[in-house]
């Protein structure tokens, strides 16, 4: 105790002298380690199977065993706890698929979930009305059992209790015993505005019930969203094309452009290019967990009219005889 590490931090002197004592106790315990070391002396036990690799932290282990013995308690920073060690309950999963409109506006949904609650009947104790659960005569309440050899100690969940350290000598017949009942709960959950696929909500409390009154586990509700036919996500930035005339992108024009939250009007300048991309600020998603939102891009593309009349046919002639610049002099330059 006194030569600890955790107690001596940084002491290269006290982990000496703890490691010396490490190693004593490793010869001690081992039958055929002290007979070398009883004959050879010190180099008995070096090499060939002696103290090379010993751990020193098994010494955390030896303080349930000599606070049992001499009453140290807490001898090495590592006591054993009478009482119950139920653990708590499972965690489930719930995979929710939404619309891509429902994901980006948020929404308020129901889920119905099918999970194992605390006995209406016996309160989640496991046992009869009238009755409670006794002491675990196996490890006497401690949900642990203990097998030792000489100075070994080694511990073990109790099968009998599982680890609860008490027993039921009188079942709940609702439940068997086990204190949780299977049931179906219908909860109501609220999807913020701007999940992606992937993300996970945890819902603290809403998984299984832990066994006999231990804490419930948590519901951690999987985000999957469907795509949409004409917007594209990207992180908070949303993007998407739209078709144009070829005298709207010649003379210029205003049109309209969907959006999250509706149509938004596009000044679409003159001479405007095929693939050109416009910014509609702050239309995209709203930045789960930070403050502000993304954008929307929009991409023009220019659609060229087909089954052109004759006299469409002669005002385009016209246009070519007033514009005959090849356009692939742009590249060229």
């Amino acid at each position: 105790m006194k030569y600890h590490p955790d107690r001596n931090p940084g002491d290269a002197e006290a982990e000496a002298n703890f490691k010396e004592a490490a190693e004593a106790y490793s010869v001690l315990s081992d039958p055929n380690k002290r007979a070398r070391y009883d004959q050879f002396g010190h180099q008995g036990i070096q090499g060939g199977g002696g103290f090379s690799g010993f751990d020193p932290e098994i010494f955390a282990d030896f303080g349930d065993i000599l606070g049992d013995l001499f009453g140290f308690g807490d001898l090495f920073g590592s006591s054993r706890r009478r009482g119950s060690r139920s653990q708590r309950g499972n965690d489930l999963r719930y995979d929710l698929q939404i619309t891509f409109k429902e994901a980006v506006l948020g929404m308020v949904t129901k889920l119905k979930i099918p999970r194992h609650e605390n006995c209406a009947e016996c309160g989640g104790s496991g046992a009869a009305k009238g009755t409670s659960p006794t002491t675990c005569p196996t490890c006497n309440g401690y949900g642990q059992v203990r097998y030792q050899q000489g100075f070994f100690s080694v511990s073990r969940t109790c099968g009998q209790c599982r680890g609860v350290g008490k027993i039921n000598r009188n079942p709940c017949r609702e439940c068997d015993g086990n204190g949780v009942v299977q049931r179906e709960k219908t909860l109501e959950i609220k999807i913020p505005a701007g999940v992606d696929t992937g993300s996970r909500l945890r819902i603290q409390g809403e998984g299984e019930a832990g066994l006999r009154g231990a804490p419930p586990g948590d519901l951690y509700v999987v985000i999957y969203i469907e795509e949409h036919p004409f917007f594209q996500r990207q992180g908070s930035n949303i993007y998407c094309q739209v078709p144009i005339g070829v005298t709207q992108a010649i003379l210029g024009a205003e049109i309209t452009v969907p959006t999250l939250e509706g149509e938004e009007k596009l000044k679409i300048p003159e001479g405007t290019q095929s693939g050109t991309v416009f910014r509609l600020r702050n239309k995209g998603i709203v930045s789960l967990g930070e403050r502000g939102r993304g954008d929307q891009f929009v991409t023009v593309k220019i659609v060229l009219p087909r089954n052109l009349d004759t006299r469409s046919q002669e005002l385009f002639r016209e246009l070519g005889r007033l514009h005959p610049e090849d356009p692939r002099r742009a590249i060229w330059k």
